[in-house]
């Protein structure tokens, strides 16, 4: 069935069980390193604890080579064919590769070798932001990717954040704070994003992705409601253009909330935090 009409949601056997089918059971230990399996409070994903588990390394790289940096000609089971063979066990190994030795993988030539080698070395064009997704850093995905490159915009000055510094980043609470600043404070992580730099990944943001530096830099600001001097898009690339941050959801960090006409919750949950709420004459000399 679907829960709440939209997720798939497993409510039985679509069919009468197998003879001597046996009740699954989720593993006490990993079945790669025996090391115990933990659920995480609040979570409902069982998870290996261990850092140095194969099983973390190989995920990790079907996870670059696909989500993050989306490197051309290099699949999942290109990938399971370079660890099994050993040529592959960590994200610098990856660029160490060049065409000779992937020609020694079973399903390369000479010209699909080289399209995969020159795709990998192009993987290290992509943004800081995309190089932060692919690491696998707990509860940091995408968008949270993006919004700690922008906000942090080195990963030295990230690696070194203090978990109050975390916290100041939209959609980055305690427990979200917490888990970057320990990935961070891991020594062979931070070797691994030193090595990363050094062959060649970005590591800052590019001069292109910083948002401009105005009057407003620093500032955040939520809109809601009907403008009528402007679209919604219009009026979050104004206070952008004066360096000010547009975010969905109103905080405590929340510098003020535009309102126009029939606003919503936004309103009132501005009001709850103590948080300015700006009318459409407000937001006009803001702007001036």
């Amino acid at each position: 069935q679907r829960a709440g009409d939209v997720i798939p949601q497993v409510v039985g056997p679509a069919g009468e069980h197998q003879p001597g089918t046996k009740p699954w059971r989720m593993p006490k230990r990993c079945p790669l390193c025996k090391a115990e399996v933990v659920r995480p409070e609040g979570e409902v994903m069982h998870r290996c604890p261990n850092r140095a588990c194969p099983s973390r390394g190989l995920e990790t790289l079907y996870h670059w080579v696909g989500a993050a940096l989306d490197i051309e000609n290099v699949g999942g089971s290109t990938i399971k064919k370079l660890w099994d063979e050993g040529i592959v066990r960590s994200l610098p190994d990856l660029y160490r590769l060049d065409a000779e030795r992937l020609m020694e993988v079973e399903g390369y030539a000479e010209i699909s070798a080289t399209r995969a080698f020159e795709s990998i070395q192009r993987s290290k064009e992509q943004p800081f932001s995309r190089v932060l997704f692919g690491l696998n850093i707990p509860k940091v995905g995408w968008v949270i990717a993006r919004s700690l490159a922008l906000h942090f915009r080195t990963a030295d000055a990230l690696a070194d954040a203090t978990l109050e510094e975390l916290e100041e980043v939209e959609g980055i609470g305690p427990e979200r704070a917490e888990l970057i600043a320990e990935w961070f404070a891991d020594p062979d992580n931070r070797a691994l994003v030193k090595e990363l730099g050094e062959l060649g990944l970005q590591l800052s943001l590019a001069e292109d992705e910083r948002p401009p530096e105005g009057p407003l830099t620093g500032n955040q600001y939520v809109i809601t409601g009907t403008l009528e001097g402007w679209t919604r898009e219009e009026a979050k690339a104004a206070l952008e253009a004066l360096g000010a941050k547009v975010t969905d959801s109103v905080s405590k960090k929340t510098t003020g909330v535009v309102v126009g006409e029939s606003p919503g919750s936004k309103a009132q949950k501005a009001e709850q935090l103590g948080v300015p709420v700006l009318s459409e004459d407000d937001f006009r000399a803001l702007l001036r």
